[in-house]
């Protein structure tokens, strides 16, 4: 792989969304109905301002979720082929959940984890 793989791809890559996003402007359907620029929650019209600011600590509650949940991920395949691979596969996911129960010790010291 040379100089020009590291060109072509991610030209490839940013011509394929381009052209994706084309299409999809394309062939979509647009609607100029009033009602649907409205904000609204579960269905009901809101009450006051609509623009409010979320404490960031749901964010980083939310992001830690999904950074374990990715990780039950990668944990399933490698629980289905343990046995043919043997101890690299022991010592490979042993470094992944080291690193990720490193992860969790930080956002647990810095309280990334209570709920306020």
């Amino acid at each position: 792989m040379g100089i020009e793989a590291l060109i072509v791809f991610p030209l490839a890559g940013i011509a394929l969304i381009l052209i994706a996003n084309f299409i999809a402007n394309l062939i979509s359907y647009k609607s100029e109905n009033e009602s649907k620029k409205e904000p609204y929650e579960s269905g009901m019209k809101t009450i006051g301002k609509t623009w409010i600011q979320f404490k960031v600590g749901y964010y980083l509650f939310a992001i830690i979720f999904l950074i374990f949940d990715v990780e039950v991920v990668f944990l399933i395949p490698w629980a289905v082929v343990f046995k043919q691979i043997g101890a690299v596969a022991f010592f490979e996911i042993t470094v992944f959940l080291l690193i990720l129960g490193l992860g969790l010790l930080y956002a647990w010291k810095k309280r990334a984890l209570k709920w306020e």
